[in-house]
C-alpha cells in the first residue's frame, strides 16, 4: 500500500568532472595591468593623504580667541 502514495525517484543524472583549475602564471600584459592598477590607488591614496590636515588627536593648535575689530583694540 505505501508504493501508491509514493512515486518512484528517477535516476540522477551523471556527475560531471570539476574544471581545471586556472594557471598560476600570470602573462606580461596582465602583471603590467595589475602594477598600473596598483600605482593608480596608490596616487589615489597619496592624494587624500594630503586633505587631513588634523592628526589623530584632533586640532592641536590654539583656537583664536580675540578677534580684531575695525575700531581696532
Amino acid at each position: 500500500m505505501g508504493s501508491i502514495f509514493k512515486p518512484k525517484m528517477p535516476p540522477l543524472p551523471p556527475v560531471q568532472p570539476a574544471p581545471p583549475p586556472p594557471s598560476s602564471e600570470l602573462s606580461q600584459e596582465e602583471k603590467d595591468a595589475i602594477a598600473a592598477e596598483q600605482a593608480a590607488m596608490e596616487r589615489k591614496r597619496r592624494g587624500r593623504k594630503s586633505t587631513i590636515l588634523t592628526g589623530p588627536l584632533g586640532v592641536e593648535e590654539e583656537a583664536e580667541t580675540e578677534n580684531k575689530t575695525l575700531l581696532g583694540s
